[in-house]
């Protein structure tokens, strides 16, 4: 039997009323764990940065 099938039968065994909550905790597991895998470079990209194409055009202007 692999883990999927364990799973499933834990499941199975869960009163209705406690479903919800189970869901819950799985979205939130799968979020955090996609999250998690993200290298650096893959946060940086997400990162987004308003402002003048050469930012060092005006860097006199703002002091």
């Amino acid at each position: 039997m692999n883990i999927k099938q364990l799973i499933y039968q834990e499941i199975a065994n869960i009163e209705e009323d406690k479903l919800t909550e189970l869901y819950e905790m799985i979205r939130n597991f799968s979020q955090f764990s996609s999250i998690k895998n993200d290298s650096l470079f893959t946060k940086l990209k997400k990162v987004k940065i308003e402002g003048p194409i050469d930012f060092a055009t005006n860097i006199n202007l703002s002091q």
